[in-house]
């Protein structure tokens, strides 16, 4: 009686286990930044190399990187590439342009606008059930012990966010903390770029490989 039983339930279990399988849909990560993010997504890139780290069956990876960017140009295309596209989890890299643009071209995010731009983009995501993971920026010159003429800036914008982090209770990657004491270690010629970097900013092969690995464990 009980043989019969489990053979009639035999094709039920099968249609739900069927059914299960074909409305599985992977999960949707964006990686949303700048240049840094947009470079990413070549081969090699961190963006290139996580997305080869994962399982393609059950992860959706998407770059959505432009140069450039600093975080208010983030906050003005998030409905379009990042709120539309209904992701399950972002990973927010920005901050670089913020701080380089105002060595560079006397521009820059002030650092009070810098603090609430970044909070609405967390807001927004986290209103509409995304996961978010923040990242520090990490590096405007590989010299050791503070002697790039930006660090001091990118330590300030780089604890913000830590501080951010820490107030909406998020995961986060501090690449900061993790580049600068990679170039304190192995960077003996005390050299402006190429330890991690090609110019000081964007990643070399190393460098990218440095912020697949330190991603990938919160991606998972």
């Amino acid at each position: 009686m009980k043989r019969i039983k489990l053979l009639l339930l035999l094709p039920v279990l099968m249609m739900v286990l069927l059914f299960s399988a074909m409305n599985y849909k992977p999960k949707k990560v964006i990686f949303f930044g700048d240049s840094i993010t947009q470079a990413g997504v070549k081969p090699g890139g961190y963006v290139d190399l996580i997305k080869k780290d994962l399982d393609p069956a059950k992860y959706e990876v998407i770059g959505a990187g432009i140069g450039g960017n600093k975080v208010y140009d983030l906050y003005l295309r998030m409905e379009e590439d990042v709120l539309n596209k209904k992701p399950d989890l972002v990973v927010i890299y920005i901050g670089v342009n913020d701080v380089w643009h105002k060595l560079q071209h006397r521009t820059g995010t002030d650092y009070p606008k810098f603090i609430q731009f970044y909070q609405a983009l967390i807001n927004k995501m986290q209103a509409k059930g995304i996961k978010v993971v923040l990242c520090t920026p990490a590096v405007i010159g590989e010299k050791k012990a503070g002697a790039n003429e930006m660090d001091a800036e990118l330590d300030k914008y780089a604890g913000a966010i830590r501080e951010l982090a820490a107030k909406n209770n998020l995961p986060m990657a501090d690449l900061r903390k993790i580049f600068t004491g990679y170039d304190q270690e192995n960077n003996p010629e005390n050299a402006e770029k190429g330890i991690l970097t090609t110019d000081g900013v964007h990643l070399n092969e190393k460098g990218n490989r440095t912020l697949a690995d330190t991603l990938l464990p919160l991606i998972k």
